[in-house]
């Protein structure tokens, strides 16, 4: 089984772990269990600066993290934390079995520099984020999981190639903007469903932060079919869904439209 979990992180890493304890605590006893949480769910920054020095402690959460999925015995794809490198940080995306082994690692991609008619208005985050290079698709006992975060989701390209590696099912940890996510969070997530015949499982933020910033919330679970399985509108809490992989795979091969795509992009 796989389940998103929707959060409303704020400034301080701790508590936000502690959120993250409390809802593990409500999980259904299904197992194996994949736990999927938003980008930003481990510190949700006023300031690149604030985020910094998180990043530079990245060790002790993962570490943290890690005694979280021996503890309840599960599967994580935390989200997003911030990794230091360079004088910047990875917005990384860390793939924990139950064991709390890291078994994949990926790094954002395609960097949210853009103007938003919301409260904060533009968004840089390459002033402080080292954009990654590196397309992951990771085999799991839920089916082979390819990984991108957030603003990927706008780059069609980046899952086709994911889908060309094996994915048949793709996370998109997000924290999108009210106003973005208002106009194109679901058309976008369905639409990359479709076109790689895949799960897509989009755990996402949502509300009023401390750090000033709303996000959209709606985290959704989304068939290869394009059908929506579950969705969380607002509010702490997760959805869950239990991949049909028999019925991908004859989807897949009743249309098989990678076979038929004769545009190969070739990213990186």
């Amino acid at each position: 089984m796989i389940v998103a979990l929707q959060m409303c992180s704020g400034v301080c890493a701790d508590a936000n772990i502690e959120q993250l304890n409390q809802q593990l605590q409500q999980l259904p006893t299904t197992r194996p269990l994949l736990v999927c949480l938003p980008e930003s769910f481990l510190v949700f920054s006023k300031s690149g600066q604030q985020t910094l020095a998180i990043a530079k402690q990245s060790d002790v959460y993962i570490q943290q993290l890690a005694e979280l999925c021996r503890q309840y015995d599960i599967w994580l794809a935390a989200g997003t934390l911030p990794i230091a490198t360079n004088n910047k940080y990875l917005a990384a995306s860390l793939l924990f079995n139950n064991q709390g082994d890291v078994v994949a690692q990926y790094n954002k991609m395609h960097l949210f520099d853009v103007d938003v008619a919301d409260g904060t208005g533009a968004y840089r985050e390459s002033n402080y984020t080292q954009a990654g290079n590196d397309i992951v698709v990771v085999d799991s006992p839920f089916g082979k999981i390819g990984l991108t975060v957030c603003y990927d989701l706008r780059f069609s390209g980046l899952f086709s190639a994911l889908q060309r590696g094996g994915a048949e099912i793709i996370l998109v940890p997000s924290a999108f903007t009210t106003v973005t996510g208002a106009a194109h969070w679901q058309p976008l997530l369905t639409a990359r469903a479709i076109e790689t015949q895949s799960y897509v499982i989009a755990a996402a933020q949502a509300g009023q932060h401390e750090n000033g910033r709303a996000t959209y919330g709606h985290s959704i679970i989304i068939s290869p079919w394009g059908d929506v399985l579950s969705e969380l509108a607002d509010g702490i809490g997760f959805i869950g869904c239990q991949p049909d992989l028999n019925r991908l795979h004859a989807i897949r091969r009743d249309m098989p439209v990678q076979s038929h795509q004769r545009f190969r992009e070739q990213l990186l």
